[in-house]
């Protein structure tokens, strides 16, 4: 996988030791686009408000420099032909699963205002590391991490944003555990932020993993030999499974099967 040019680097100068995620870094190629039928076999569900698509874990939601079929919502838009896609919500480009878009503004409001009030429910899927045992529930607040070495990193601090999430244990081994993982919240990298606090970050993380500076490698070189052994995955194995509109009073819900690279990595280290 290539860094993604989409945004820039943090240019404040406060500090040059510090980079933001997915900086342009144009040497390492171009960005990643979505061919037309491709885009097709994502969609989970269409009618004439909304748009539902399974992402894949190497695709940004959010439209880039690099022309429109370089993003979930740039593809979309060329695909229905609407001036205007709404995104209800994103997924980090390196998270994979169910994402939601709307056709219209009156939709996009509806959604968006059931988000803020918790009235949508959001299932994941993770491959932690280590094992964990049973259910955890995480109720720390979280803001930024002003130690780390990446600009965007959150980390549990006195004085954040509330953050609760529940880990449960569906398989696990001395090494990996497969958990499905409910947030209450919605904060900037919640996930990975508490997974790490917790002291089982996400297989393949970059910058909630074993060290940030192993991100800053790879914005630097690209994914190498030398990261896949510390990291063993290409990305973060983060999956957003289900999406259910049931409790925002919209009867439907939508799934989407844990993708073949999580899968695989599940087979292999003994955790199907």
């Amino acid at each position: 996988m290539n860094a993604d040019p989409g945004e820039e680097r943090d240019v404040t100068g406060t500090d040059p030791r510090r980079a933001c995620a997915w900086p342009r870094r144009l040497f390492q190629g171009p960005a990643r686009l979505i061919a037309r039928e491709e885009l097709k076999t994502w969609i989970l569900f269409e009618d004439e408000r909304l748009l539902v698509i399974n992402k894949p874990g190497d695709v940004v939601c959010h439209p880039s420099k690099a022309g429109p079929w370089s993003s979930l919502v740039g593809a979309a838009r060329e695909y229905t032909g609407l001036p205007t896609m709404h995104l209800v919500f994103r997924l980090d480009r390196e998270t994979s699963g169910v994402v939601v878009l709307a056709k219209d503004a009156a939709t996009a409001t509806r959604l968006q205002t059931a988000m803020m009030r918790r009235q949508v429910g959001k299932t994941y899927e993770a491959i932690l590391t280590g094992r964990l045992a049973g259910k955890v529930t995480v109720d720390q607040p979280l803001g930024d991490d002003s130690t780390s070495p990446v600009f965007t990193k959150s980390a549990v601090v006195a004085g954040g944003q509330a953050a609760v999430t529940h880990f449960e244990s569906l398989t696990a081994t001395e090494a990996f555990t497969h958990a499905r993982v409910v947030t209450e919240t919605g904060r900037k990298h919640q996930i990975r932020a508490h997974a790490q606090w917790l002291g089982h970050s996400l297989v393949g993380d970059k910058i909630y993993g074993p060290d940030a500076r192993f991100y800053l490698q790879f914005i630097e070189h690209g994914w190498t030999p030398a990261l896949a052994e510390k990291l063993l995955l290409p990305r973060q194995a983060l999956h957003c499974a289900r999406i259910d509109l049931r409790p925002a009073r919209w009867e439907q819900e939508f799934v989407a099967p844990l993708p073949d690279d999580l899968r695989r990595f599940c087979g292999e280290r003994g955790l199907g």
